[in-house]
């Protein structure tokens, strides 16, 4: 799920900021505050280092908001910064031998409003997404990072690059064996190809980029609708990453008054 908040209205809070409108600076940094905290917890996958990371990088954007030039969307700006403090924390966290957090143990919650789903289809929900997110938490590093930030943040391949600083299609590459890497783990059923089938998550991850040509797009077509394995497989991974995309979004009250105090005393004192 992208930004709840749109680029545009990002960078009209951004703009009004700069322009020293009172409270522009701190309502730019709720807005964002869900979607960093999520992602510091994908990548650190501990709640503590998430914490930190999440207060680090508001902080550094705080104080350097003035400095961002337009060069790339704000909201990957920001995402550059907090995943620079995440590099750093797991240099550094005490929880760095320690098994994964899974991130449905942060308190998340789906926003039964927003997806009109009623309190059964809610924990149905959460069900799911603790499913995957377990298994995007044992995905290797370099390969979670881009997944989480193409198919949990929505952001686009190129966009992704741009926070990670590699090319698109060295993201692309960790994309599809991220991707592949999911679909394995979830899967109740291990995946048998057969003689003569194509590499289906593969192909479909291609699909998702936009990298298949119009024929082999109908040829993939053909072969899944009589291929009742491949089938599977596609159907699945098209969940898996539904789920991605429906990931929730919240930082607990807990942590949210932790930051708060911490950053109104850091700012105070510069």
């Amino acid at each position: 799920m992208k930004l709840v908040s749109s680029e545009e209205h990002l960078q009209s809070l951004w703009k009004s900021a700069v322009e020293g409108e009172p409270g522009a600076l701190e309502a730019l940094l709720r807005e964002v505050q869900p979607q960093l905290y999520r992602y510091s917890l994908s990548m650190c996958r501990h709640p503590e280092d998430a914490e930190d990371v999440m207060q680090d990088a508001l902080l550094s954007v705080a104080r350097s908001f003035r400095s961002y030039q337009g060069h790339a969307k704000l909201s990957t700006w920001m995402f550059k910064v907090v995943r620079s403090y995440c590099i750093k924390k797991r240099r550094t966290s005490k929880f760095l031998t320690g098994p994964p957090v899974s991130l449905d143990s942060a308190d998340l919650s789906f926003d039964q409003e927003r997806s009109g789903s009623t309190p059964d289809e809610d924990l149905e929900k959460r069900r799911m997404w603790k499913r995957i997110s377990d298994s995007i938490q044992e995905i290797e590093e370099s390969h979670r990072d881009v997944l989480v930030l193409r198919d949990i943040e929505g952001f686009s391949a190129k966009e992704t690059a741009e926070i990670v600083g590699i090319s698109v299609a060295a993201v692309k590459s960790r994309l599809h064996r991220a991707r592949g890497e999911l679909r394995e783990r979830v899967a109740e059923v291990p995946y048998q190809r057969r003689t003569g089938c194509p590499d289906v998550r593969f192909v479909f991850s291609q699909f998702l980029e936009g990298d298949l040509s119009q024929s082999a797009c109908e040829t993939m077509q053909g072969h899944v609708d009589g291929c009742e394995i491949c089938s599977v497989e596609c159907d699945g991974l098209k969940h898996a990453l539904g789920v991605c995309q429906a990931a929730p979004a919240e930082v607990p009250p807990a942590i949210q008054a932790r930051v708060r105090r911490a950053m109104e005393a850091a700012l105070s004192a510069s």
